[in-house]
């Protein structure tokens, strides 16, 4: 629906190739592994594309990508789009079946995964037999061994495949919440705008700077932000395949990492980390927080802690993903998501979608090169998603008078209680600033008089607490309408596999409690 054309001359081979030209011999991929240099990528990806293409793999085909975060990950990724095909990266923690839905939707030509991954692979190339070519990757491309099995390795250059900025370069598949996942198409000229737009943002350095990447590298944050961005910048990127707080330490100060990336849940478990691990985060310039919303109680915690800066951020898949973030120089809003990165739009819409002034509440919507083509061969839904070329994020916020932007809540997980909006996250930053919980989450339960009271799942380990004792710490802080009507104690809370809470699992969790009876699915 957006005009992806701007802000990028050529597709991400293009711009990883300047790239590479320009710094050959810089490290590009860093860890507990021999240097990946910007030449060795792109000739190891340039194997990759050639493979594909002798093994039948046209212009424009889709090809499946399952695999953990380190080098082959890159390779495989820069390869695919070598090879003019489009790149569908797959969640690791789905099931065989759902793997297979995704697969089969996108209409996959060619399946790659990683060697310890093979039987979740085969079983999900079983359950989708329209999906006619199999690649795997051998596990030795990040010692510098083979790296294809099941395609020719072919020498020499990959065929002359250009990418155009409006050629969709990835195919990205959302979570779901409300029925079977759908895939946005993302361009070229959207990838391309937002690495660099981002690169600009953060002040990325070039020959200078690593990012730390433990996000997984399927998801849009960390493939943009933590792949993307340095990469077409001629920085580098230091991969992880787990998250660990005590692994992560240990490789920041084993390898210089200067950028961490994380969601909220990776924040809390840091700052839970022993007090020694904040001397090992003294190469780190800043760190980037997105995915959910940062409590400021953790936030505060965090920096005092470690010393380092926390940008906020924010962005939907479908916009590459990311539409704003607090400035590294200037003026940092505790709570806010910062300020549109260059080249985007960001606006408050009422309903009808029409422009909001400053301060009052609406929809999200965003508009810019970075916003994708649409939903994966769902022209009805892809309608439903925009105000003609605005694109609408579901988040409920507000713009202030400086132009930063808050997010209240998604619109979804709004609570209307009595015909007043509830906003769950004011909740969620109260119940965060009691010493005992470690996370929450609030969601709306149905009410046969009031229509929906807020219910609070916390995790409090170890803590002697009681439902009247949250329940008089929010009245101190809550309108009597917001406080919650129950409290569930959790030893955790479900997340996703980028860390974010899965409020739909609660709702889940809740319906089954009331005897609800509740579909399957996909």
């Amino acid at each position: 629906m957006s005009s992806s054309s701007d802000g990028a001359a050529g597709g991400i081979p293009e711009a990883f190739r300047v790239a590479a030209r320009r710094g050959a011999d810089a490290p590009c991929i860093v860890g507990d592994f021999p240097v990946w240099t910007f030449a060795r990528l792109d000739r190891a990806s340039d194997r990759v594309a050639a493979g594909l293409a002798a093994g039948g793999i046209a212009h424009g085909e889709r090809v499946g990508l399952l695999c953990p975060n380190g080098p082959e990950f890159a390779v495989l990724y820069l390869g695919i789009l070598k090879a003019g095909a489009i790149v569908v990266p797959l969640n690791l923690r789905l099931s065989p079946k759902e793997l297979a839905f995704i697969l089969a939707d996108a209409g996959a030509a060619a399946f790659c995964w990683a060697e310890e991954l093979a039987d979740l692979a085969e079983h999900s190339a079983l359950a989708a037999l329209e999906v006619p070519v199999r690649v795997r990757i051998a596990a030795t491309v990040a010692g510098g061994g083979s790296l294809l099995t099941g395609l020719p390795d072919v020498p020499g250059e990959p065929p002359e495949r250009s990418c155009a900025p409006q050629d969709a370069a990835a195919i990205l598949y959302t979570s779901g919440t409300t029925g079977r996942p759908k895939g946005a198409v993302l361009t070229h000229g959207n990838l391309v705008s937002n690495a660099r737009a981002v690169a600009l943002a953060l002040g990325l350095r070039t020959g200078e700077d690593r990012i730390l990447v433990v996000l997984p590298m399927f998801h849009a944050f960390a493939a943009t932000v933590g792949m993307l961005a340095p990469l077409l910048h001629g920085a580098a990127l230091v991969p992880l395949p787990r998250f660990e707080p005590v692994l992560v330490s240990d490789t920041i100060a084993t390898h210089g990492a200067t950028v961490f990336l994380g969601v909220p849940s990776m924040y809390h478990l840091l700052l839970r980390a022993a007090e020694q691990a904040a001397g090992q985060w003294r190469s780190v310039r800043f760190c980037v927080s997105g995915g959910a919303a940062l409590p400021q109680a953790l936030l505060r915690a965090f920096e005092a802690r470690f010393g380092v800066p926390v940008l906020e951020g924010d962005g939907p898949t479908e916009c590459s993903p990311v539409t704003c973030v607090n400035p590294v120089a200037g003026v940092r809003k505790p709570g806010s998501v910062g300020l549109p990165l260059p080249g985007v739009e960001m606006s408050i819409r009422d309903p009808a979608g029409a422009p909001l002034p400053v301060g009052e509440f609406g929809e999200v919507c965003v508009r810019g090169p970075n916003v994708m083509r649409g939903y994966w061969r769902l022209p009805e839904a892809t309608r439903e998603a925009f105000f003609d070329d605005w694109f609408r994020t579901g988040d409920l916020g507000y713009r202030d008078e400086d132009g930063y932007f808050y997010l209240v809540d998604r619109l979804k997980d709004m609570i209307i209680t009595n015909g007043a909006n509830v906003y769950p996250r004011m909740i969620e930053e109260v119940l965060y600033r009691h010493p005992a919980i470690l996370e929450a989450a609030v969601v709306g339960e149905p009410h046969r008089l009031h229509g929906e009271v807020p219910v609070a799942h916390v995790v409090a380990p170890g803590a002697d607490l009681r439902e009247a004792d949250l329940r008089a710490w929010c009245r101190d802080s809550l309108g009597a309408y917001e406080v919650p009507r129950r409290f569930v104690f959790c030893e955790t809370l479900p997340k996703n596999a980028a860390g974010k809470i899965l409020k739909r699992e609660l709702r889940r969790g809740g319906e089954v409690e009331r005897g609800v009876d509740l579909p399957t699915g996909p």
